[in-house]
């Protein structure tokens, strides 16, 4: 019988990775598909790897030819292909559980020619990220539209996230050119051609960003996939040429926010024989695009267009190694001439560049804050922070006011000033702290309140609210009673902002414990005859949970094996299901169930998985359920030691940093100790200082070295420890060693120590 999708799965040297690809592709929802695996000319195990899958699951089958490249392999395994729709897998990534089944569906219902979905980027030392391509195109759902009416859409530059009708992908003739980066001129005229096209907001696809350069997206500064960059922008600038106005303006601005910025990068890398190659190819790209839309672009990359333009290869290549290295990171440090503000950027004063470019606009001193720090110190309410006006340097005559603004009532707020880290990696005034006392906190309402924060240096004036929120208890700020009845949750707010909302009465969770194979919850509700009622994973709905009422308290009861049984994860990666608690009243009112049961998880295995009662960014009650996973729940300095404590899995530990460009690593073993609730590892912090700690980079901020907590399985598996989520509301962690700082922080879920 045909199958209704086909999946087209290239691969070329990833056996390390397309067991688990496959895994993914065999999972998922949609169990209606055939897989054509088209071995590329694999130089490594990758087609033993596929041999083996295939005559495990009859769904897949393998082609394989000589090494021809990413596109034709494509179009290889879509001769092969017999289903109504049509999708692509890279062998070394992985596809969501339902991520096929939901644009199948959204075909069948919309008639649309194509469908996409949102992605996420992944490895194992960060976990799972946005990826900021997709975000834009993929932040709505959108039924029957078309790039003329959403032009964001032509950032959808990838082929793996959609599945296409097959009759659509016929009638149009699709190939893939013989190049790398040969997706976008296809995905790009797919969506000129198509009638329309859906899109939706669940991540259907997860991209694996290696520890090392491997990938062609990592070893992008070769001047053979420069070639073929320019080669690819050139074939879509074609498809524009006559596009409406809409388009091509938007099409041309993304190539040079992208491609030219990566060429102008690669003069950092490139070889001195190949530099008037690169010279060529990064003008034939400059010269198609509009002026208009080059003139828009940030002041760098004028000038580094401007040293193209001249031919100064030596300028290009100090542009290129200031930006490269994080010149840019924090803005560079304005420099007084005369009158005039400048940019101390290479090539200041020299005739390759206009002097103008230097120039730093008044609208360039923006006002520029972080929220580092969030705790409650005796019962008020502590956050520390930065402000400072972005290039110029913040001294003793400054002057900083900070007030909470709650609606259109302000509230000044006693300022303490220090000196931090500022945007230039230098200790400077740019350091606050304000406390909130339980009075001043009562005044906040269940609108977020916001901070208002003013600041002066020399004439300059600059206002705006307090925003930045770091990792750690900035991502995680820890909330608390201010009396009986009212909680206050600090957190992100509208555009970021960093907010306070009180809670009067709400509905939370009070107590949990495990009794005999249930969890069992005790909280108390704000209102009468209450209902209580767990989210239903990936699938959406709810499902009641039997309460015991006592007024307005109750108590439910959780069977472990109910809950593994209801797991459906939609995750590849983590294969963990989330699930969150409401609350429900007699007239229809709803809470989301609040956690102020203590700082510390609820964590129980059964079999092989792990069931996790915690809490979530904004402080409510989250039910996870997931493989089990290496923990930590405690990081503290103990004499000249660095020690972590926490739960799962019997493994050895070290601190790892991955070398640059490299899947090479060094590692600081840890001496573990079995303890009544885990385990208790311990490394000396002079040994996480680099013998040659020495700022190698031009950006101000960059670490020293970046450690990350490793567990090695006695099979030789090794992954990175998850962070609790109490211990990320607790962290960062600063530590001084001698003239170096370090800071404990959490990434992405996972344990981090920075060294400066």
């Amino acid at each position: 019988m045909t199958p209704r999708l086909s999946v087209v799965v290239p691969f070329y040297g990833v056996g390390e990775y397309l067991g688990d690809c496959l895994e993914s592709i065999a999972r998922q929802a949609w169990g209606d598909f055939e897989a054509i695996l088209v071995d590329d000319g694999s130089p490594d195990d990758s087609a033993v790897v596929a041999k083996e899958f295939c005559a495990r699951d009859q769904r897949f089958r393998l082609i394989q030819q000589d090494n021809a490249g990413p596109g034709p392999a494509r179009d290889a395994g879509i001769r092969e292909a017999t289903g109504e729709y049509l999708a692509f897998v890279d062998g070394d990534d992985l596809v969501s559980t339902y991520g096929f089944a939901a644009l199948v569906r959204t075909l069948d219902r919309t008639g649309s020619d194509f469908a996409g979905g949102n992605a996420r980027r992944f490895n194992n030392s960060f976990g799972v990220r946005p990826s900021w391509l997709h975000k834009q195109p993929f932040a709505r759902v959108r039924h029957a539209t078309h790039v003329t009416e959403f032009p964001d859409l032509v950032l959808d530059r990838m082929l793996w996230n959609k599945v296409y009708r097959r009759s659509f992908w016929t009638e149009y003739g699709y190939t893939f050119p013989p190049i790398r980066y040969e997706d976008y001129p296809v995905a790009l005229k797919a969506h000129l051609d198509a009638v329309t096209v859906d899109t939706i907001t669940q991540a259907v696809y997860y991209w694996r960003e290696r520890e090392s350069g491997e990938s062609i997206t990592q070893q992008k500064f070769q001047l053979g996939n420069i070639r073929d960059r320019v080669t690819s922008a050139g074939m879509v600038l074609d498809l524009v040429e006559d596009a409406v106005p809409v388009v091509r303006r938007r099409v041309h601005a993304h190539l040079a926010q992208i491609d030219v910025l990566t060429l102008m990068s690669a003069f950092g890398s490139v070889p001195a024989d190949d530099e008037q190659a690169l010279v060529d190819l990064s003008r034939e790209l400059l010269d198609r695009l509009d002026e208009d839309v080059l003139a828009k672009t940030h002041r760098y990359d004028r000038i580094q267009h401007a040293a193209l333009r001249s031919g100064d290869v030596d300028l290009l290549r100090r542009l290129a190694d200031f930006r490269n290295a994080g010149g840019l990171r924090g803005g560079a440090r304005a420099a007084q001439r005369g009158r005039r503000l400048e940019y101390n950027y290479p090539g200041l004063g020299e005739s390759a560049v206009p002097r103008r470019l230097y120039g730093v606009r008044d609208q360039d001193l923006s006002l520029a804050t972080s929220v580092r720090e969030v705790g409650w110190v005796d019962g008020r309410l502590s956050i520390k922070g930065t402000a400072e006006i972005r290039h110029l340097e913040t001294d003793r005559t400054s002057t900083l006011e900070i007030a909470l603004a709650v609606g259109a009532t302000s509230y000044p707020l006693e300022v303490r000033r220090y000196t931090a880290l500022d945007l230039h990696g230098t200790q400077t005034l740019v350091g606050f702290e304000v406390l909130l006392d339980p009075a001043l906190l009562a005044e906040c309402t269940g609108a977020p309140a916001h901070f208002e924060v003013l600041m002066r240096s020399g004439r300059r004036e600059r206002k705006g609210m307090l925003g930045g929120q770091g990792p750690g208890s900035p991502g995680w700020p820890p909330g608390a009673w201010i009396d009986a009845t009212n909680w206050i949750q600090p957190g992100p707010g509208k555009y970021g902002w960093f907010s306070l909302r009180r809670l009067t009465d709400p509905c939370r969770l009070t107590a949990a414990e495990q009794v005999g194979d249930d969890l069992v919850l005790h909280g108390r509700s704000s209102f009468d005859e209450p209902a209580l009622f767990l989210s239903r994973p990936v699938v959406g709905g709810e499902e009641e949970i039997p309460l015991e009422v006592d007024g307005r308290d109750f108590t439910a009861r959780l069977p472990l094996r109910d809950i593994l049984d209801a797991a459906n994860h939609d995750d590849p990666f983590g294969r963990r299901t989330t699930r969150v608690f409401r609350v429900h009243g007699p007239e229809e009112e709803q809470r989301v169930l609040l956690w102020t049961a203590g700082d510390t998880a609820l964590t129980r295995v059964v079999d092989d998985r792990m069931v996790t009662l915690t809490r979530s960014t904004g402080g409510y009650v989250n039910l996870h359920e997931s493989p089990i996973r290496t923990t930590a729940f405690a990081a503290a300095v103990e004499g000249d030691e660095l020690v972590v404590r926490g739960a799962g899995g019997d493994a050895t530990f070290s601190w790892r940093r991955y070398l640059t460009d490299s899947d090479d690593h060094l590692d600081v073993a840890c001496r573990r100790t079995t303890t009544a609730d885990g385990w208790r590892v311990a490394a000396d912090v002079a040994a996480l200082v680099p013998v040659t700690a020495v700022q190698v980079s031009v950006d101000p901020l960059a670490a020293l070295a970046d450690w990350i907590l490793f567990a090695t399985s006695a099979d030789g598996t090794a992954h990175a420890v998850q962070c609790e989520p109490f211990l990320c509301s607790r962290l960062p962690l600063a530590i001084t060693h001698g003239a170096h700082a370090l800071a404990v922080r959490p990434h992405a879920g996972t344990l981090h120590v920075e060294v400066r």
